[in-house]
């Protein structure tokens, strides 16, 4: 138990120890921080004030908590966030061999605990790259029934490799920024305001680790080589898509947008909530280097969409195909080199049952049949809607979760 107090539905338990950067109310700048119950720790200040001096294999590299993103700690590797992770709940649990440190130094206390409601929070990462992969088999399914029938709904690649695109990372945005309605090219001939603006409920995942130009990641390595998890919302401008995406595939029907959790949260907090993928239908093996030796390879959290408030979508994040550690390993097949921040999209992630689609082109069946949403009928999200994402596993002390993932949409602008 905790020496703060932590509400009973809280995802920010001890179970979990989320990293995230918050902008300092004084100096302005972005300083590291942890998430516990409704408050963050900052770990600048902290280890300036030698709140890491009980860790020793932290002491030469403090440097990492006075960058203004969690790039540098992300690169020390999976060890040292498991050491720092396991150091920071026996500094934050009652009456801990480690309780001098902060429960008992009240001085400290009021230097590196701040209210998350007080503050701004930040872009955890600087994201060098964006790449956004296509593993919920239901959603790939029910997208591709809508526009190619049931008997060629996924395409013959499909079960062979993780399908993807690369993004646009500079416009990654944290969660709570405001969301413009794009302009674009619908038909031959015609420039106006997206008619068909929608969310995509998707989990993300950091790369702590990259790999040299020509050498390949396994997926071993790859497993190895991720720091942490989001929650995200690819926005996507369908009406735009629809025009653009041949042959190509999607470019400014995706580029105006896609938001991300604050909160990033580590791969050893959610090993308790390990789960089955889906399973493959192919008769054709997969190749070798895409085999990953962990059955349970994807997670099972709960995921949840509203728009105002009212539930569109719950479903699991374990409806995936393929996991983080199978795109890394085929994103570097080729010998592409990845670097420390590196942001990987899962796709959308949809359940096959009533109320399980993760995005509104599925509940709405392209438009075509509207959904009540608070006593009101939608298709397609409206100026001023606000879609709020939220993901969590586990109940009371070892929950484990994100927060919220939100943004409000704004109108377009005219041009």
């Amino acid at each position: 138990m905790s020496w703060l107090p932590i509400p009973s539905d809280s995802d920010f338990t001890l179970a979990n120890i989320p990293f995230g950067v918050f902008r300092h109310p004084i100096t302005g700048t972005g300083h590291p921080a942890i998430a516990i119950g409704e408050h963050l720790l900052d770990l600048h200040v902290f280890s300036t004030h030698g709140g890491f001096s009980q860790l020793p294999e932290m002491v030469e590299h403090l440097e990492v908590f006075k960058q203004p993103t969690l790039n540098a700690f992300a690169a020390l590797g999976q060890k040292t966030h498991r050491a720092v992770r396991a150091y920071l709940q026996q500094v934050l649990t009652a009456d801990s061999p480690l309780a001098a440190v902060l429960q008992y130094d009240e001085t400290l206390q009021k230097q590196v605990l701040f209210s998350q409601d007080a503050v701004e929070m930040l872009l955890p990462m600087e994201v060098g790259d964006y790449t956004d992969f296509y593993a919920g088999r239901t959603h790939a399914f029910n997208v591709g029934c809508l526009f190619r029938g049931t008997d060629n709904a996924l395409q013959k690649n499909y079960e062979q490799l993780p399908v993807g695109y690369h993004g646009r990372a500079s416009s990654v945005v944290i969660s709570g920024t405001p969301i413009m309605r794009p302009n674009g090219q619908t038909a031959e001939g015609v420039m106006e305001k997206c008619k068909r603006l929608d969310l995509e409920l998707e989990m993300a995942a950091f790369v702590a680790r990259g790999n040299k130009l020509g050498e390949p990641m396994s997926v071993v390595q790859a497993r190895e080589n991720l720091f942490g998890f989001a929650l995200m919302n690819d926005w996507s401008a369908r009406d735009i898509q629809a025009f653009e995406y041949v042959p190509l595939g999607p470019f400014t029907s995706k580029n105006f947008g896609t938001t991300i959790s604050s909160w990033i949260v580590l791969p050893c907090a959610l090993e308790n909530f390990k789960a089955l993928p889906l399973q493959r239908t192919s008769t054709i093996p997969v190749q070798k280097y895409l085999l990953d030796p962990e059955e349970k390879s994807v997670y099972d959290i709960a995921l949840t969409v509203e728009i105002n408030g009212a539930t569109l979508t719950k479903t699991s994040s374990k409806n995936l195909l393929w996991s983080f550690p199978q795109m890394l390993a085929h994103h570097t097949v080729t010998g592409c080199n990845m670097r420390t921040g590196d942001l990987l999209g899962s796709g959308t992630i949809s359940g096959e049952g009533v109320g399980e689609a993760g995005c509104l082109l599925e509940a709405t069946k392209g438009g075509k049949e509207p959904v009540a949403l608070g006593g009101v009928q939608r298709t397609w999200l409206q100026d001023g809607d606000e879609v709020v994402i939220k993901g969590f596993c586990g109940e009371g002390e070892t929950r484990v979760g994100w927060g919220e993932c939100k943004g409000v949409i704004l109108p377009a602008l005219d041009i």
